[in-house]
């Protein structure tokens, strides 16, 4: 029976919990947003600096390439030196890449604003997981990571529109400074906040507590913290398949027009958020990996629907947001399998190395899928590609549930 008593006792550590959570959502659609500070400015860039589709296309290689290896160094900095610093200097990059990128005169500067932007995304991962971790309470873990999520895809949502909106009326320069007006602002709030994300006393290494002490690569002889590598590796390959190539696909198989096909990645994207706020639900109640294996198998099987079948032009649409809507609601609970992978042998003390190199695999599957798909789409080979991602899914599965069981065989 629940008293006044308890009642009261729970709101502090409610209030706590939604201001981590709001930080945290917060900084991390800030990191999405610059994902796309230089992509929306493509075409001002290309023609003030003379350059082609692949010499600016190089710039997002660096940003992911950098992205990829600062991301797994990035954790070993998050137990050592705590999440609120990392964060810190992470968003000091964005704003330095935003500064630089307002003066920049040649390619040489545009190649070191996506190193400077990608060193900063690097930093992201391993310590928001870190700090949701270890300030949110755990029966409220799900939502967090559902937030997360959510906010990451309203940060690729308002960076298109931000950036061009400016570049069209104040020039591009001008839109560079706007973000790193962005940048500043995340900078000071989590200045003023530090003391909501700090560290819990002994969290951090060499300050664990008894029979918490590991090797400062111990986590690498994890089998599931390599299959949690493995899982990232073959989802975010598919969504780079999706995101690079779904508009030519859908225009090649199913007659679309060119602004119908960009609609139906906005419903895919629309349908994810859809699937994320499912997702934080679902996954409180357990089981994450059978959690996954179902979103991802469903939305497989309507993939591969759309690949094969001879679908009226009127159904595209709602299968992609169907699409999307199953593949976000395995969002959460992948977060959470993590969790698992990190705490089975190695408690609190390697939250940010595990999350760091895990979510490399993020960053290499986004910086493959062109390699993977792109040879596929110069064959006219549409139906392949969506086969080719429907399979990957399919593989992730194998790895979620050979995660789960690695990780119950620990935890018994």
């Amino acid at each position: 029976m629940t008293t006044a008593v308890d009642v009261v006792a729970s709101l502090p550590e409610k209030n706590h919990d939604l201001e981590v959570i709001s930080l945290i959502g917060f900084v991390h659609g800030v990191s999405h947003f610059f994902h796309l500070l230089l992509p929306p400015l493509f075409p001002w860039l290309m023609h003030d600096f003379g350059l082609s589709f692949t010499g600016i296309g190089a710039t997002m290689t660096i940003f992911f390439v950098v992205s990829a290896i600062g991301q797994a160094l990035a954790g070993f900095l998050v137990d050592r030196f705590g999440a609120a610093r990392v964060l810190g200097g992470g968003i000091t990059c964005f704003l330095l890449a935003a500064l630089l990128l307002s003066v920049v005169d040649d390619y040489l500067g545009l190649t070191l604003v996506a190193a400077l932007a990608g060193l900063g995304n690097s930093v992201f991962h391993p310590a928001d997981f870190t700090v949701l971790n270890r300030h949110v309470s755990q029966h409220r873990l799900g939502h967090a990571f559902s937030i997360h999520g959510l906010s990451g895809n309203l940060g690729w949502a308002l960076a298109p529109v931000f950036m061009t909106g400016i570049a069209a009326t104040a020039g591009w320069r001008v839109a560079a400074l706007a973000a790193a007006g962005v940048a500043a602002l995340a900078l000071l709030l989590v200045a003023w906040r530090r003391r909501t994300l700090a560290d819990p006393p002994g969290s951090l290494v060499g300050g664990a507590a008894r029979g918490q002490a590991i090797s400062a690569f111990g986590f690498l002889r994890s089998p599931a913290v390599w299959m949690c590598f493995l899982f990232f590796l073959l989802i975010t390959t598919a969504f780079g398949g999706i995101q690079n190539f779904v508009t030519p696909i859908l225009q090649n198989l199913h007659g679309l027009s060119l602004a119908a096909g960009a609609t139906a990645l906005s419903a895919y994207l629309v349908g994810g958020a859809g699937g994320i706020l499912t997702g934080g639900f679902l996954a409180q109640k357990g089981e994450q990996e059978r959690l996954i294996a179902a979103a991802l198998g469903a939305g497989a099987l309507l993939t591969i629907a759309l690949a094969l079948l001879p679908l009226p032009q009127w159904s595209v649409l709602p299968l992609m947001v169907g699409i999307g809507y199953c593949t976000g609601i395995a969002g959460p609970s992948r977060d959470l399998l993590v969790r698992r992978a990190a705490t089975s042998r190695f408690g609190q003390a390697a939250y940010g190395r595990v999350y760091g190199f895990v979510y490399s695999g993020l960053d290499t599957g986004l910086a493959l899928a062109p390699l993977v798909f792109g040879g596929l789409m110069d064959g006219g080979r549409f139906a392949a590609v969506l086969i080719g991602i429907a399979a990957l899914w399919g593989l992730s599965i194998l790895t979620a549930l050979r995660v789960g069981g690695v990780t119950r065989q620990a935890a018994a």
